[in-house]
């Protein structure tokens, strides 16, 4: 904190109150850093104080005192981030947003007034109870909302829920020099001039502050299965995995992963992983407003897997029997985080998805290493986890990474489906998007934010900005 104004402190403590000005270092700690795997995530900066506002006033007021001494500001919400998008590298102000959890659910609209600390678990659970669900569920019920909106959180669902952007009718922002926004409405249609509220959508926190977001609710459906279906090889899966899609059957789940993958968490979480036969699987959630319905889907299903190499498939439409399905398969990543040395979430076409995980597996026989793969098959978003590879170099690690993403990227892909960019994928967007890319981008954040006080260090590359 030696570098940050004394007056700027007290300045801060007489917006906020004394007590939400954080300068302990042991309570700042876990302020520090996110999710993002320890030897890629980007170092951060201990002269840092941490401020909580209680609404988009006292956001807009931090902002203006953040200008006026040319401080950084890094937004925070539940630090689930994987890149390094919320971690403070350099001396600032770390802005949390976890005391603005207000929530209304306006049943008749279907729309959830949502301020930015509000955690998904309780956007999902008073939903609920409302009858209505979020449909997306983007991952860690800790997220927050200004954080999915910040990030455009994807997950599982996306296949057929779509993005979190899909759900954001409207936005409450704070621009960095404190003038506060209020974009969209309630309303599903909204054509009244520029879409404003989505530029803010996936901005990873650099162009404004996102303090509420208005976001469409559906009704719950009343009926789901969850089926795995095992194949002995990869390119039936992949093939089955199409023809489910093009069938017009829209499963609202619809993932991959392999046996050794499955295993592993499944013994993370101290349990059997009870699918007998295969070495390849899909995973299907079907939900529908009926068990009529799922019936239907389900006979629908059976025909698609006489034809396409399956082995018996298992279905499981009790609600527990759903749940550990559920939980080994969420599990994967928290039983492969020790190891990691950086978990990629590339995205490629659908029908390019066989051919990226055949140049991933050309790599393992390259350097003769086990690189995990599982993720969202149903919209192409495949994770990737580079490990920690006995004898293997940093430089080594990053040579293997690099030719994850140019597989990926010479097939249509790109190299982030769901994380963002943040702080740790600045330089392999610079390299694949390109100088015009690059170019726009800053002039936008050049034009909302002159004094480059928002996030700085994130998304674009740092050659003037």
């Amino acid at each position: 904190m030696r570098t940050l104004p004394l007056e700027l402190v007290q300045e801060l403590k007489s917006v906020v109150g004394e007590e939400w000005v954080v300068t302990e270092k042991e309570a700042i700690s876990k302020y520090l850093f996110d999710e993002t795997a320890p030897p890629v995530r980007p170092k951060p900066s201990e002269e840092v104080i941490v401020v909580k506002p209680s609404g988009a006033v006292e956001v807009a007021e931090v902002l203006k005192l953040a200008n006026k001494y040319k401080v950084p500001i890094y937004p925070r919400g539940g630090g689930t981030g994987l890149v390094g998008g919320a971690v403070p590298t350099r001396p600032g102000i770390v802005l949390s947003l976890e005391r603005m959890d207000k929530l209304v659910v306006d049943a008749e609209n279907m729309v959830a007034e949502a301020e930015a600390g509000v955690t998904l678990g309780k956007l999902i659970e008073e939903a609920e109870r409302r009858g209505l669900s979020f449909p997306p569920h983007p991952g860690d019920e800790g997220a927050t909302v200004g954080g999915l909106v910040a990030c455009n959180a994807g997950g599982a669902r996306a296949v057929r829920t779509g993005v979190v952007r899909n759900y954001v009718l409207g936005l409450e922002v704070v621009l960095p020099q404190g003038t506060i926004l209020t974009l969209g409405s309630k309303t599903i249609k909204n054509n009244q001039g520029f879409n404003l509220a989505h530029l803010f959508v996936g901005s990873e926190g650099i162009l404004g502050v996102i303090t509420k977001a208005y976001l469409r609710l559906y009704p719950r459906w009343r009926a789901s299965a969850t089926i795995v279906v095992p194949f002995e090889r990869r390119s039936n899966a992949m093939d089955t995995a199409k023809k489910i899609l093009f069938s017009g059957l829209t499963p609202l789940a619809l993932e991959y992963f392999d046996r050794r993958v499955i295993e592993e968490s499944a013994r993370h979480l101290g349990v059997a992983w009870p699918v007998a036969e295969g070495n390849s699987y899909l995973m299907l959630i079907l939900a529908e407003c009926s068990e009529d319905i799922v019936f239907a889907e389900l006979e629908m299903l059976s025909k698609i897997l006489e034809s396409g190499g399956a082995l018996e498939p298992v279905i499981a439409q009790r609600s527990d029997e759903q749940s550990t399905l559920l939980k080994i398969r969420s599990a994967i990543y928290t039983a492969l985080k020790k190891e990691t040395f950086d978990i990629l979430d590339t995205t490629v076409p659908l029908g390019a998805i066989d051919a990226f995980l055949e140049s991933v597996e050309k790599l393992e026989n390259r350097y003769k290493v086990w690189l995990p793969v599982y993720g969202h098959v149903g919209d192409g978003n495949i994770h990737v986890h580079v490990l920690h590879y006995p004898g293997f170099t940093v430089q080594q690690l990053d040579e293997i990474r690099r030719q994850v993403y140019e597989a990926a990227v010479a097939l249509g892909g790109v190299i982030t489906g769901e994380h963002g960019i943040g702080a740790i994928r600045k330089s392999q967007a610079a390299k694949l998007l390109g100088s015009e890319w690059a170019k726009v981008m800053k002039e936008m954040k050049r034009l909302l934010d002159p004094n480059n006080i928002l996030n700085p260090g994130k998304v674009l590359p740092e050659d003037g900005l």
